[in-house]
C-alpha cells in the first residue's frame, strides 16, 4: 500500500516544525513540490532546505509538478476555487500514481497548518473517494501564520475571556466580520483592512513571517493603515510575491 504524509511546516521559518513533523520527514522517499512559477520558486527552495536539515541517513527525492493557478477575477469564487482543486487533484493522482512505487511513502510539505486555509486534504480525500488509486495518508499539523504573527508580535491572539474570528480579506472587505473581540485575516490581496470603521482598532500585521525577509508594523489602525498599504505593495514588487496576515483587535 501506498502511503502519504500532508506535514505542515509552518510560516517560514525552518525550526517552526514541530518534532512529529520532523519524524514524518524521515518517513518519506519522495516529497512532491508544486512549482508556481520562477516569482514564488523561494518557497520550493525553502521546502528542499527543510529537508536538507531536518533529514538525517535517509535517501529521498524531490519531484516538482507546476501548481495550476486560480482564475483570478471570477464572480463565483467558491466555483473558481472547485475548479481549481479539481486540476489540483488531477496533478496529485498522476504524482501518486506514476512516481510513488507501492510501499513508499510521499509527502507533501504543506505551508503553514493543513487544516487552515489548505485544500491538500481535501484533494487527496476526493481522490480516495473516487477510486482511482488506493493510499492511506496521515496528516501532521504545523504552526501558522497567525501563530508565528502573535509570537513575533508579542501578544496572544484573543483577549481575555474573548472570542478570535479568523477570516480572509474576501469576507472581511464584504462586511462579514462578526462581533468577536479580535478578527485574524489572511489571504487579503486587497488591502481589507481599510473596511474596519473604527481607526481605534489596533492592528498587527506581518509579511514574510519567520523568513529573512521579515516585515513587521503594529499600531492604531488610523496612523499605520497607509503604511502597511505602501509596504505591501513594495515588497510585493519587490519579491513578485507576498505572503501576510494581520489580527485586528477592537478598542476597550
Amino acid at each position: 500500500m501506498k502511503k502519504l504524509s500532508v506535514i505542515g511546516i509552518g510560516a517560514g521559518d525552518p525550526d517552526h516544525l514541530t518534532l512529529q513533523a520532523v519524524k514524518a520527514l524521515n518517513r518519506v522517499d519522495v516529497f512532491f513540490l508544486m512549482d508556481k512559477g520562477p516569482a514564488k520558486h523561494t518557497l520550493v527552495d525553502l521546502r528542499q532546505e527543510i529537508c536538507h536539515r531536518h533529514i538525517v541517513d535517509r535517501t529521498y527525492r524531490f519531484v516538482e509538478a507546476h501548481s495550476p493557478e486560480r482564475q483570478r477575477g471570477d464572480s463565483d469564487y467558491t466555483a473558481s476555487v472547485e475548479d481549481l482543486n479539481r486540476a489540483k487533484q488531477a496533478t496529485f493522482e498522476r504524482l501518486i500514481n506514476e512516481e510513488l512505487s507501492d510501499g513508499q511513502c510521499g509527502g507533501f510539505l504543506v505551508w503553514g497548518d493543513p487544516a487552515l486555509y489548505d485544500s491538500t486534504v481535501r484533494i487527496l480525500q476526493a481522490i480516495l473517494d473516487a477510486g482511482r488509486c488506493a493510499f492511506e495518508f496521515e496528516v501532521i499539523p504545523g504552526i501558522t501564520s497567525l501563530q508565528a504573527l502573535a509570537a513575533r508580535h508579542k501578544v496572544p491572539l484573543n483577549s481575555i475571556g474573548g472570542s478570535v474570528h479568523i477570516t480572509t480579506g474576501r469576507r472581511l472587505k464584504a462586511g462579514q466580520v462578526g462581533d468577536a473581540d479580535s478578527v485574524a485575516v489572511m489571504l487579503d490581496a486587497e488591502d481589507a483592512y481599510r473596511q474596519m470603521s473604527d481607526p481605534d482598532t489596533q492592528v498587527y500585521w506581518g509579511a514574510y513571517v519567520g523568513m529573512a525577509e521579515e516585515i513587521l508594523i503594529a499600531g492604531r489602525l488610523g496612523d499605520v493603515a497607509d503604511e502597511i498599504e505602501r509596504t505591501r505593495k513594495a515588497a510585493r514588487q519587490a519579491h513578485g510575491w507576498i505572503m501576510d496576515s494581520y489580527l485586528l483587535r477592537k478598542p476597550r
